[in-house]
């Protein structure tokens, strides 16, 4: 069973090609040889033509629309285009609770994504989102009721978010945040 999103992805990519007889990459290939640039019609066209899972054309077609746009979807491409602009003097306050967060353990992981940042030990139990003067951190803490810093997050995927602005807002009470989160993932 996968334990991350890349593990579950490579897995899809895998079990896809066992399928079919084709890899992701020559599925990518005659997608783009389609030219159909919108994702719903792409997604359509091989569900219908090649007789595909939803889930299997909507990865297709995801990866093969961003490839043709020439987009760079590896992590670190990822990461570094959240902090550009206004947002890159939020990066160094990024590294250094990223820093913190794999403290906690070993088994500590990151996730980026094109909006966010996911931090995972068996499932997800942090997320940093980047903006113009502070970062928010998510944190999954079910039982805590919530402070005025601690805000309760009611119908959002993790329990609780946390505005952070300077280095020093990385304190005692924000790592004991942190590795509860990390201890009930």
């Amino acid at each position: 069973m996968a334990t991350s999103p890349e593990e579950g992805m490579a897995s899809l990519f895998k079990n896809l090609e066992a399928k079919t007889g084709k890899s992701i990459d020559e599925w990518v290939k005659l997608a783009n040889a389609t030219e159909i640039g919108k994702h719903k019609e792409l997604v359509a066209y091989l569900k219908t033509t090649h007789e595909l899972s939803h889930g299997y054309a909507h990865q297709i077609a995801l990866k093969a629309l961003s490839a043709s746009a020439g987009i760079d979807e590896s992590p670190d491409s990822l990461i570094a285009a959240q902090f550009a602009g206004k947002k890159e003097a939020m990066r160094p306050l990024y590294d250094a609770l990223t820093r913190t967060i794999f403290a906690l353990g070993p088994e500590a992981a990151v996730s980026a994504k094109k909006s966010c940042v996911s931090y995972r030990r068996t499932k997800q139990f942090a997320l940093v989102q980047v903006f113009a003067g502070r970062l928010d951190l998510c944190i999954q803490l079910k039982e805590h009721p919530g402070t005025a810093r601690l805000e309760p997050t009611p119908g959002a995927m993790l329990s609780h978010r946390v505005k952070v602005s300077d280095t020093d807002e990385i304190d005692d009470e924000l790592i004991g945040w942190l590795a509860e989160g990390y201890a009930s993932a």
